[in-house]
């Protein structure tokens, strides 16, 4: 089963800063049939202006991962983390137990993110933050592990979940597949360029709610930049 969710179709926001889409319910945004997949709760498709920014607040018991698409973040917490991460980067922060964090684009263009919320296996973790640098040659026509709870996953991001985040880039034609044991779920967006998931056309911003597929197969209609979750069901 594939659900395509258009971008036309998300909840939202404007605040004049901060341009928001909802992919779940989130804010003021509420959908019954939009709450989560799987242990996936928030995915926000968020456009920051220049010299603003998310004051401090604080958060717990959630994996909270930051996808960098245009622009950069600068990320300050109560635990004395600080830190820039931009374009084609990712950070994450486990807020465990809690953490006060901020986020600011100190940039001189608008900072686009994806910030994605994965429900942790357990709560009352200690807090943690990081970030790491992954050049887009490393997931050409494959999906690079970003950030990962599972077991195998060295090289990616630690979070607290049986969840992973990942990413790949397609030139025009190129196809990749993506074996979805079961009792999995994904949910897939198309950050640049639109593609055919399964038959199914993604447009850009579009997401695709996927469960009960053995295999992911993907073809890119033009050149296109991929970002997906999966999680247990």
């Amino acid at each position: 089963m594939i659900d395509i969710r258009p971008f036309n179709s998300l909840g939202g926001a404007d605040f004049g800063w901060l341009k928001a889409k909802h992919h779940f319910s989130f804010g003021h945004y509420r959908d019954a049939s939009r709450v989560n997949w799987g242990a996936l709760r928030v995915w926000n498709d968020d456009e920051i202006a220049p010299g603003t920014g998310f004051d401090p607040h604080p958060h717990r018991d959630m994996e909270i991962i930051t996808y960098v698409r245009q622009g950069a973040i600068t990320h300050k917490d109560n635990m004395g983390n600080e830190g820039r991460t931009e374009a084609g980067d990712v950070q994450i922060m486990s807020a465990g137990t809690g953490v006060v964090h901020s986020e600011y684009n100190l940039e001189s263009e608008v900072t686009k993110i994806f910030q994605i919320w994965i429900i942790p296996d357990r709560q009352g973790a200690a807090p943690n933050w990081g970030a790491k640098s992954f050049p887009k040659a490393g997931r050409d026509a494959r999906f690079e592990v970003l950030a990962s709870g599972r077991e195998g996953d060295t090289d990616a991001l630690p979070i607290n979940a049986d969840a992973a985040v990942m990413a790949a880039t397609l030139a025009k034609g190129q196809e990749l597949t993506h074996a979805l044991p079961a009792g999995r779920v994904a949910y897939l967006v198309a950050a640049r360029g639109s593609v055919s998931v399964n038959g199914q056309v993604l447009n850009l911003r579009d997401g695709a709610a996927i469960r009960d597929e053995a295999e992911i197969r993907i073809t890119a209609d033009d050149e296109a930049e991929l970002v997906m979750v999966e999680a247990a069901a």
